[in-house]
């Protein structure tokens, strides 16, 4: 990736799964579809690497059992799993996966994005900033920054 150094060259991968096929009721207004478990893993599941040609699925940073919601109770709590303890772009992921869901879901629901605990050297910082309004808002103001979480978000560069 441009003569950059990766910290993690060899990441592990693990296969994708199916795409969940749509239903009937699935376009049918009338019915309330309740957000679930999978339907937030569906969102997130795309979202590319900064560091890799790969979506946070294959590489298993985020798993829809690391995933915690409630339709009726309006809060969505997501962990997700940096490859490496020492990754560098823990807080870009983090920060990826939650301007997606608050671009995604009803504006009802409490997003929260941690680090699974126990998986990286900063988790504690990282957690600070990824719960932090001000700094959430103050990141997604900064046109480079924003730019570089649209390019995981949409994969495009």
């Amino acid at each position: 990736m441009n003569g950059v150094q990766l910290q993690n060259a060899t990441p592990t991968l693990v296969s994708a799964r199916e795409c969940r096929q749509p239903t009937v009721t699935d376009w049918d207004d009338e019915v309330y579809d309740e957000i679930d478990t999978r339907e937030i893993f569906d969102l997130l599941r795309e979202i590319r690497d900064p560091e890799h040609p790969h979506t946070l699925e294959e590489l298993n940073v985020v798993q829809e059992s690391l995933i915690n919601c409630s339709d009726s109770e309006n809060f969505v709590d997501v962990q997700f799993t940096p490859t490496i303890p020492h990754c560098s772009m823990a807080t870009l992921i983090g920060l990826s996966l939650r301007v997606k869901l608050l671009r995604c879901l009803p504006s009802r629901f409490k997003v929260d994005v941690r680090i699974t605990p126990g998986s990286h050297v900063s988790e504690d910082a990282i957690n600070k900033q990824l719960g932090d309004k001000e700094r959430v808002a103050a990141a997604t103001e900064n046109p480079q920054l924003i730019n570089l979480v649209n390019q995981c978000i949409y994969g495009v560069k």
